[in-house]
């Protein structure tokens, strides 16, 4: 206490020195004085205040627990009171069993007498409920079969209570109200039929699916009391639970599976194109069936079942099993083409689950795809299989067509700037194109994927070409009449080689992406240099006739035969002239080619220079016949003549 009293008056010091520091501050020592003692008045009066609160509160606990405490006293003596009562009861209680028996019997007759207005009239509600289960008035049908499987189960429970063992009077009880149990199968067939028609009768009659709704809902509630009382007393009515609300949920899902089944009414022996015709019957049943759904069934459902999105994840199932089943039959390539372009693009584009009708109820971006990863990879590499197989075949096919096409008796076609041609290079590119398209439908991989085995292809297609050029060359050289049009379709086949370059880069331009030109081509073959061999042999055999021809005017120059007077000269202009008007219709840049014939002071020379090959050299020469001659020059591109001295 001394401390504490020296460090308030410590304290005291300080606060008094620091309100006196100035000699005006003398003036105010009154008016300090009076503030501090209301200061000190206040802090008294709290502190007695909190001292007297707990005072109160002691005060009462104290009172409380004095009250506990005869509370408790009294409790045990209560206690002891009853133990002495139970004790002197006991032998009371076992004197008391025939008014048990009794109460059990009364209970029981209370009960017969209750129902038994309703146990006599067991036949004509049964008779009642039949005939509305026909007329189809669900509600009512349903209200009088609750008051029959309600009176049965109220005797039954009755019997278990008093007698459980007792399996006679159940089992009697079971047989009377026998019918219950067909009637109540009998109104489950009529929902179930409502329910499978759910998405036309929600359109028609909508009052009609909402009763069945009620009727399921009635039922859950049942089954959740009957289950409620198991746990307390262990009795179940027979034929409960009854889980109509699941079993219409599986009705759902098997009429949903039913339904896109039934789609497919072609096969393919019966129509080549019956897998898009199946495929596009799906796309709209399904979005015209959620469509429904989304504005019409769910006003008839309780939000609680989420029928909508119970519907959707019913048919994402049900066309996921049935992709399943699609992919596994032995498809086509043109069928895999249309099933993997239907699964992977059009189930999630605008056109069904994206439709606008939908949102924002469908998200796309959240559905599980509906055939595996492993299905997919596997159809496409049947697809790359089979369209590796259809690629050779197709080739071969064009490639004996032109054969043919070689050996007719009229000249090749000529485009719109007069070169000659054949159709193998649109009817080949077009494949290709065709091909092109239909996998870029797909994916951006399969469409590079479909791009490099056409090139791979193509590179084996232009060794199988240039064989058969050669063994046309030959053939006509056994027999040089034969074909008559040798020359101008050996010029179609020069530009072929042309066109075929030009095609391969615009496919390459048109459906490769920058990113993996570089490396697909290197990856491939070269086939440019495939194609100049092919163009330059054809030209050697071009010249090659030209010379065939002119070989025996050419032996008859500088011979007696010619220095008495001979047209050979003449003649050998006038075929350089023909043959080159047939050479002018070679493409670029395959008619660079030249050739030339001169007749001049020494000699008269005919060489040629193909392409960028080398020079033949010279083939003839020869003095010359007088003091005037020829000199014939002829490009390939621009036939020409002149003569000089």
């Amino acid at each position: 206490m001394k401390e504490t009293d020296r460090e308030a008056v410590a304290t005291a010091v300080q606060r008094v020195a620091g309100m006196l520091q100035r000699p005006d501050q003398l003036d105010k020592v009154e008016q300090y004085r009076r503030r501090e003692a209301r200061k000190k008045a206040s802090v008294e009066a709290r502190l007695k205040a909190a001292i007297q609160s707990q005072l109160d509160g002691v005060r009462t606990g104290l009172s409380q627990l004095h009250s506990a405490l005869s509370d408790v006293k009294d409790i045990q003596q209560s206690l002891a009171d009853v133990s002495k009562d139970w004790r002197q009861s006991i032998n009371t209680v076992e004197s008391l069993k025939d008014v048990k028996d009794a109460v059990v019997r009364h209970s029981q007759l209370a009960a017969a007498v209750e129902n038994l207005k309703n146990i006599f009239s067991v036949p004509e509600i049964v008779r009642e409920t039949q005939e509305l289960i026909e007329q189809g008035a669900l509600l009512q049908a349903h209200r009088k079969l609750m008051d029959l499987e309600c009176s049965r189960d109220g005797l039954m429970y009755e019997q278990y209570r008093t007698d459980s063992g007792n399996t006679r009077d159940m089992t009697l009880i079971h047989s009377y109200f026998g019918s219950t149990q067909g009637l109540s199968d009998e109104l489950a067939k009529q929902l179930w039929v409502v329910l499978q028609r759910s998405l036309v009768t929600v359109r028609r009659d909508p009052t009609l699916l909402v009763s069945v709704v009620r009727i399921i809902e009635r039922e859950e509630k049942i089954d959740r009391r009957i289950l409620d009382r198991k746990k307390q007393t262990g009795f179940v009515p027979p034929g409960r639970p009854k889980n109509w609300k699941e079993k219409m949920f599986a009705i759902l899902d098997r009429t949903v599976t039913t339904r896109i089944e039934g789609t497919q009414a072609d096969t393919r022996q019966s129509d080549r194109m019956w897998l898009v015709r199946h495929l596009e019957i799906i796309r709209k049943c399904v979005l015209d069936d959620l469509i429904v759904t989304r504005n019409l069934m769910v006003q008839c459902f309780p939000p609680r079942y989420q029928i909508f999105r119970n519907l959707l994840n019913v048919y994402h199932q049900a066309l996921s099993t049935r992709m399943q089943e699609l992919a596994s039959e032995d498809l086509e390539a043109n069928e895999i083409v249309s099933l993997l372009t239907w699964v992977l693009n059009t189930y999630t584009s605008a056109e069904m689950m994206g439709n606008a009708e939908l949102a924002p109820d469908v998200d796309v971006g959240v559905l599980e795809p509906l055939l595996s990863p492993d299905v997919v990879s596997e159809l496409l590499d049947t697809y790359m299989s089979t369209l590796t197989s259809n690629i050779i075949a197709w080739l071969r096919k064009a490639l004996e067509t032109d054969r043919k096409d070689w050996v007719k008796e009229t000249e090749p076609e000529a485009d719109q700037d007069g070169y000659y041609q054949t159709t193998l290079p649109a009817i080949v590119f077009q494949m290709f194109e065709q091909n092109l398209q239909v996998a870029a439908q797909i994916s951006e991989d399969l469409k590079t994927k479909v791009l490099v085995l056409c090139l791979q292809q193509m590179n084996s297609f232009l060794s199988r070409y240039k064989e058969e050029a050669r063994l046309y060359k030959e053939e006509h050289l056994r027999k040089r009449q034969y074909p008559r049009c040798y020359v101008q379709y050996l010029v179609a086949l020069v530009n072929n080689c042309q066109a075929l370059k030009e095609s391969i880069v615009s496919l390459k331009r048109k459906y490769l992406p920058q990113d993996v030109e570089e490396g697909v081509s290197l990856s491939q073959p070269s086939m440019d240099g495939l194609l100049d061999a092919i163009a330059e042999e054809g030209c050697g055999s071009l010249l090659e006739e030209v010379f065939l021809d002119l070989e025996q005017h050419l032996n008859e120059l500088m011979t007696k035969k010619w220095l008495l007077g001979s047209n050979a000269v003449d003649i050998i202009c006038v075929t350089v002239e023909d043959y080159f008007n047939d050479f002018a219709r070679i493409k670029k840049p395959y008619r660079k080619s030249r050739a030339r014939v001169f007749v001049g002071d020494c000699q008269v020379s005919v060489y040629l220079r193909v392409g960028s090959g080398e020079n033949h050299g010279l083939l003839r020469n020869f003095p010359k016949r007088g003091a005037s001659g020829l000199l014939f020059s002829q490009k390939l591109v621009t036939p020409s003549a002149e003569t000089g001295r």
